[in-house]
């Protein structure tokens, strides 16, 4: 059998693991404290898949979920231990040829505190309520595009007449 490609990315208290298999069928997915396995027949040709991975650390196997769709099969990986960052997905330092980072939903949380995540939050709702779209409702503008605010600012003086 061969195994399927997949992309995999860490968070707090999870880890990602997407298969990259189109119009997959027979997905059956196992968890286990320190392993995941996936298989399924993949595409029209009715190829067979199968992955085992020896994990980096161990999981909560009862938590652990997922998710299969056209595209792929999305595994939400529990971890025992969460807020430990995992510097790979499998225990074996050797690369996988079948397994990338997901860079694309990548997040560097190890040095986020949840001070500075709270901050952030303030500094989104500040952002939102200096302005946005909301205030572009209350703006008057005729069909050429100027606004009906007849006040005169700096620039608004009489220029010279072209010679």
């Amino acid at each position: 059998m061969l195994p399927a490609t997949a992309k995999w990315y860490d968070r707090r208290d999870s880890v990602f693991i997407e298969f990259c298999v189109a119009d997959s069928k027979d997905v059956k997915v196992n968890f286990d404290k320190t392993k995941c396995g996936f298989s399924c027949v993949a595409g029209t040709d009715d190829v067979k898949l199968e992955n085992q991975i020896d994990l980096f650390e161990a999981i909560d196997e009862n938590e652990s979920k997922h998710n299969r769709t056209d595209r792929s099969v999305l595994c939400y990986l529990r971890k025992a231990q969460p807020g430990k960052a995992w510097p790979r997905l499998t225990k074996e330092k050797a690369k996988v040829s079948w397994l990338s980072v997901d860079f694309n939903n990548w997040k560097d949380w190890e040095d986020d505190s949840d001070e500075e995540m709270g901050n952030f939050d303030q500094f989104s709702n500040m952002m939102r309520n200096m302005g946005g779209e909301d205030d572009l409702d209350n703006l008057d503008v005729d069909a050429d595009g100027a606004d009906d605010d007849d006040s005169a600012d700096s620039d608004d003086e009489k220029m010279p007449d072209l010679e």
